[in-house]
């Protein structure tokens, strides 16, 4: 555009607009009866726009310094040299963290070698919080990243992370107002060759008030205990009219006393029956409520997915299904995430969280959880650890929905 067309048509555009307001005064309207603000003078600051005063805290909170100190209690080779692990022998534990006075273990990484093709179940994390003669962490190792199948892959979250290849990285703040023990123990018949750790944690002088301890607690049905197995079809009417609103004879993710919150649970399922295994509803029952608190609408709705997941794997900060192998078969195995850091489900005095095994429980898969949480001590007794071999999972002939027959 030439600059003599420019200046033509900027001034007729004025002349428009000039008109416009002029119009819209005539009218009755004006910038201040619209609400709009009136013009400053030159050289003014409108306030809307001033710094805060107290500007929100999350803006500085990465260049906040620090007054705690950093350590890390990890196997690196004593001598300087490079052996950089350390053995665990059939039945033997080794000492991943002992120490006195408070603070917080912000980071957990594992890499293993063994020749125990089922050392992610042999080998049984604990922890022990301020002296407390009961663990408050009891976890065969893989379940607690995640890998309740027994089997490594690769995965992301906000709090659990498989990077590759077999690192286990967790991310859960765990403070301890007096003491922190951790221990790995190969439950197993197998020497562990090498065990490969860190356990990244902070000190302080004294720990602030209100604060939980964590805790993750193991679980098994194997298989989950079904009402019937005279069924082919988990949309028939026998089925799927079924009732269930007090979640009787569901699958239990955590029982616990005191106060606290539930922050979340890991959840492997291996089929023994076909068709889609979810249809269960999570069912939360808090301070002493006979009826659920909380109530789903599906499995594959808890773990924020939706339509049976449509058999695809996938993984996010706050939910997932990062593996899936053979959905809706005898045999089909999934593994499953669900993070409730946006909102963690707090309780004054106990929760029971529960899920169906399939609609009101007709379904017999194996599932294996952890349920990882904060609370007040004392804690409640833990269920007995299942013995090593009964925490592999196997395919079960349970009836039910299976292949036709054949002939």
């Amino acid at each position: 555009m030439h600059s003599s067309d420019f200046s033509n048509n900027l001034s007729a555009r004025r002349k428009v607009l000039g008109g416009i307001v002029s119009g819209a005064a005539l009218l009755g309207f004006s910038p201040s009866a619209s609400g709009a603000s009136p013009a400053l003078p030159v050289g003014r600051v409108d306030p809307a726009f001033l710094p805060d005063a107290d500007p929100p805290e999350d803006l500085f909170a990465l260049a906040r310094l620090r007054n705690y100190k950093t350590r890390r209690s990890s196997s690196w080779d004593r001598t300087g040299g490079n052996h950089d692990s350390v053995p665990v022998e059939a039945g033997q534990s080794a000492t991943l963290l002992d120490i006195s006075g408070a603070g917080v273990v912000t980071h957990l990484w594992f890499t293993i070698n063994s020749d125990d093709r089922h050392h992610l179940k042999n080998l049984v994390l604990r922890a022990w919080w301020d002296g407390e003669s009961s663990p408050s962490v009891e976890v065969p190792i893989g379940d607690f990243f995640g890998l309740g199948l027994g089997d490594y892959f690769t995965y992301q979250s906000a709090l659990l992370a498989v990077a590759p290849i077999k690192a286990l990285n967790s991310y859960f703040p765990m403070p301890f107002a007096q003491s922190a023990r951790l221990t790995l123990t190969n439950e197993g018949k197998v020497r562990t060759d090498d065990l490969y750790f860190h356990v990244d944690y902070v000190d302080f002088p004294a720990l602030p008030d209100g604060l939980g301890r964590f805790h993750a607690q193991y679980r098994q049905a194997a298989p989950c205990k079904a009402w019937t197995d005279d069924w082919t079809n988990e949309y028939d009417a026998k089925v799927g009219d079924r009732k269930n609103l007090d979640g009787e004879g569901n699958y239990v993710f955590l029982e616990a006393t005191g106060r606290g919150h539930f922050v979340g649970v890991t959840h492997a399922v291996l089929q023994n029956q076909d068709q889609w295994f979810g249809e269960g509803d999570d069912m939360i029952f808090i301070d002493g409520d006979t009826q659920p608190t909380i109530n789903g609408t599906g499995t594959e709705d808890y773990y924020n997915g939706a339509w049976d997941f449509g058999m695809q794997a996938f993984g996010y900060a706050h939910n997932g299904a990062p593996y899936m192998v053979d959905p809706e078969r005898i045999g089909g195995r999934y593994c499953l995430y669900r993070w409730h850091i946006e909102s963690p489900i707090t309780f004054g005095k106990s929760i029971r969280v529960t899920i169906e095994s399939g609609h009101a429980n007709h379904r017999a898969d194996d599932f294996y959880s952890t349920a990882y949480w904060y609370q007040t001590e004392p804690h409640a007794a833990f269920p007995a650890l299942p013995a090593p071999d009964a925490r592999v999972p196997r395919i079960l002939r349970v009836g039910g929905a299976g292949p036709a027959p054949i002939g």
